[in-house]
């Protein structure tokens, strides 16, 4: 495994292994006994930074979420697992009942519903201290000002460490930022953004915003992570949910690019040469790409763990990352 630092802070920083394990669907889509397996398999190849969120899963089930939370604190508890293994969580996109939605019905980044939103997640977690938290979906009902106080607070009072920010336009990102700038608040330094070899189209609506999709690393998000050297990209879908590789899950309208084809060859062509897999031949462009970022990676099996694992000791030439930059 390769490493990481996160944060500016010597009082929070950490140090995270260059892959990231999602856990988005554990206790839900994957019972505990597979959420269970992966993870040990993960730590034992020396992963050490694992994602979730107060949310997931409650599209299964019509609960609030906190399914995957649950599960995690279960495993840690388990396994007497302490700060080794680091893990993110986010707030704020949790439904305010069941039977209801993010988009519709989220509750939102307001000073008290994170602090009770942080309270939860401490508790499913086993946690005293959350290491990372995300604010996960925009609220537009509450002042950017009071989600930045709210968090700074939280940091504060030793409740939370590092910051981070998903799915907001990088303007709302700059804003916060310099709000804690302005007030001598901690601000957000972890960017968790969709983003993989193949870039999702951004001037279709989504169901956050009628402007387009918010939550993929566009340009105006790389560019920010290239100028500000205490920012931190976490790419969740790098793999876009088997899009690359699986026949029954077609990539849609959302990467329907001119270059797009071209793309697809290039990056065929460099597996073939690497030996590699396709997927493998994703996650290793993304850890060391100029502007780095780290993947966050499902998988519903080890094995399928395993090739990711793989992807973090590949190494691609100078010449073939040249070639797929320059594809299309």
């Amino acid at each position: 495994m390769k490493y990481r630092t996160i944060g500016t802070d010597p009082a929070n920083r950490l140090e995270v292994s260059v892959l990231s394990l999602g856990a988005m669907l554990f206790g839900t889509a994957t019972d505990e006994r597979t959420a269970f397996a992966l993870l040990d398999r993960y730590v034992e190849a020396g992963g050490t930074f694992v994602d979730t969120s107060n949310t997931y899963a409650y599209w299964f089930h019509d609960t609030v979420g906190g399914e995957s939370e649950t599960v995690l604190g279960n495993w840690r508890r388990s396994r007497g697992v302490g700060d080794e293994v680091v893990i993110a969580t986010k707030v704020g996109a949790a439904p305010r009942k069941a039977g209801t939605g993010f988009v519709d019905n989220r509750e939102g980044l307001s000073g008290p519903t994170i602090r009770a939103a942080v309270e939860g997640s401490r508790k499913r977690l086993g946690l005293d201290r959350l290491p990372v938290l995300y604010a996960h979906v925009p609220d537009p009902e509450t002042e950017l000002s009071e989600t930045v106080r709210e968090f700074g607070a939280l940091v504060g009072e030793g409740t939370v460490g590092l910051l981070g920010v998903s799915n907001h336009w990088a303007w709302q990102v700059e804003r916060c930022r310099a709000i804690a700038r302005a007030e001598g608040l901690p601000g957000y330094e972890l960017l968790q953004y969709q983003h993989s070899y193949l870039r999702h189209r951004t001037d279709l609506p989504s169901p956050l915003s009628p402007d387009g999709e918010l939550g993929t690393a566009d340009g105006n998000l790389l560019s920010m992570v290239r100028a500000e050297r205490d920012l931190t990209l976490v790419a969740y879908s790098p793999l876009l949910s088997g899009g690359y590789v699986r026949e029954d899950k077609p990539l849609g309208p959302g990467h329907d690019h001119g270059s797009r084809d071209a793309r697809l060859a290039a990056l065929r062509e460099v597996a073939k040469e690497t030996g590699a897999t396709v997927n493998q031949v994703v996650l290793a462009w993304l850890i060391g790409a100029e502007v780095p970022a780290i993947p966050l990676v499902g998988a519903s099996s080890v094995a399928q763990l395993e090739e990711s694992l793989a992807a973090v000791d590949l190494e691609l030439t100078e010449d073939q990352r040249a070639r797929l930059a320059a594809a299309g």
